[in-house]
């Protein structure tokens, strides 16, 4: 249900592998369902890391309470995709970036190391961890590449007309 798990709008790019997706973090209130802006992935990722124990309220917020107007309304003015809860929070040292695909089938997570090596799946995590002594303290666990949800009601309708020819696509003859 969308007001019970932390919401990350992304925008879609030209160049899904250069630019990352990601140009609004935001997250709703539990107690009103405002959305408020969130100042970095880093604040992002940790209210989305322990959104469970702690949900987010605006009362929790500098500068914000239930009485202000919302920071931004979900609507189709930008494609908005949703983070799933408690996701753990990137290593020190370490980047997140999500991509959205240009057929905006789904959004796909990367982590890039500190000397900037992308990883991009468990097994090439597991294999730097392993080759990489000075990590030790960072579990393969401490990496999540789940990706948000796509909202389908925020996809622009030309991504939607260009996509139709794909599979389970509808159509309507008579």
């Amino acid at each position: 249900m969308a007001k019970d798990s932390p919401k990350t709008p992304k925008t879609s790019s030209s160049r899904a592998a250069t630019n990352p997706s990601v140009s609004v973090w935001a997250a709703q209130c539990e107690k009103c369902l405002k959305w408020r802006r969130i100042a970095t992935q880093e604040e992002f990722e940790e209210i989305r890391s322990r959104f469970t124990e702690e949900p987010f309220n605006c009362h929790n917020q500098p500068n914000a309470s239930c009485d202000d107007p919302a920071d931004i309304e979900y609507d189709s003015s930008r494609t908005w995709a949703m983070d799933k809860p408690n996701l753990p929070k990137t290593p020190s040292g370490f980047k997140r970036e999500l991509y959205l695909r240009r057929d905006y089938s789904k959004m796909d997570a990367y982590y890039f190391t500190p000397s900037g090596k992308k990883l991009r799946s468990f097994t090439e995590v597991t294999t730097f961890l392993q080759q990489n002594p000075e990590f030790s303290d960072v579990k393969p666990s401490d990496f999540s590449f789940t990706s948000p949800k796509v909202m389908d009601d925020t996809i622009p309708s030309t991504a939607l007309l260009a996509n139709s020819h794909k599979k389970g696509a509808a159509s309507s003859t008579k």
